[in-house]
């Protein structure tokens, strides 16, 4: 199977046996962030809910045993510490986890009329970013250069109308990265990324996959000039990832959104 966008190899190579977990790693810009890891020489384990996904990627990378699918709820413990106990088994220890899996749609209808359970649900990407850290610290405790990474989102800095629950889950991953980096240093540095408008339609599984439809204008309201790409998140991820690039930067939380939360928009 053809790779639709090509493994981008880093030279030199900052994430060299190295061991990173990547939840919701199958589309998106989980898939943007397992390919920079791959790229940058570090093996991964992607986790997803969706296994067509996931198999897809690891024919698609053909990086043989560098990268491994598993099928993961992150809402699920047992499905958690059965996730890392596998990564631990297969790579015989962890050295970063990006936590990214969660509910991608932000638009949950009038807070008036949304129910406790689909609230909750909504919050997946908050408790799967516990859950996973839960499980996965006593490993990268033991790295000597562990990193965790969670993505949040602006949305956790500006918001539209019906998305109190998105919100409410991406502003907790801000507060429990900097919680987190105080409790685990120095042996595990905590950051994270909140991404802006990323396009991820020809990141999606092939039965999915789609041009994105982006005009002139979208492009050009970004600061940097363009709409980003799940490419740009994986990027800094790995920075945020190595411990030689970024071995000072713990409990932050970096803006990728081509400078759109710095732009001034009056209606």
């Amino acid at each position: 199977m053809a790779i639709e966008h090509p493994i981008s190899q880093w030279n030199p190579a900052p994430l060299q046996q190295r061991v990173v977990l990547v939840t919701g790693g199958a589309q998106g810009v989980g898939r943007g962030i397992a390919q920079a890891v791959l790229g940058a020489g570090g093996s991964v384990m992607i986790g997803d809910l969706d296994v067509e996904a996931g198999r897809e990627c690891i024919d698609a990378w053909d990086v043989g045993p560098r990268a491994v699918f598993r099928k993961l709820d992150v809402a699920r413990e047992a499905s958690v510490s059965g996730f890392v106990a596998a990564a631990v088994r297969r790579f015989g220890g962890i050295d970063g986890l990006v936590n990214n899996a969660g509910v991608a749609d932000p638009d949950a209808g009038p807070v008036t009329e949304l129910s406790l359970q689909e609230w909750n649900r909504r919050l997946s990407s908050l408790h799967g970013a516990f859950l996973c850290s839960k499980h996965a610290l006593p490993h990268l405790r033991s790295s000597g250069s562990g990193a965790i990474v969670n993505i949040a989102s602006t949305r956790s800095l500006q918001s539209e109308p019906d998305s109190e629950a998105y919100a409410a889950a991406k502003g907790g991953l801000l507060a429990l990265t900097h919680a987190l980096a105080i409790s685990t240093g120095p042996a595990v540095r905590v950051n994270g990324i909140s991404p802006g408008w990323i396009a991820v339609e020809d990141w999606k599984k092939s039965a999915k996959r789609s041009k994105p439809k982006l005009s002139r204008s979208d492009h050009t309201q970004h600061p940097a000039g363009r709409v980003g790409t799940p490419g740009d998140v994986g990027t800094l991820a790995v920075y945020l990832l190595s411990n030689e690039l970024s071995g000072f930067v713990t409990g932050q939380t970096f803006v990728a959104d081509g400078g759109m939360t710095r732009k001034m928009q009056y209606a």
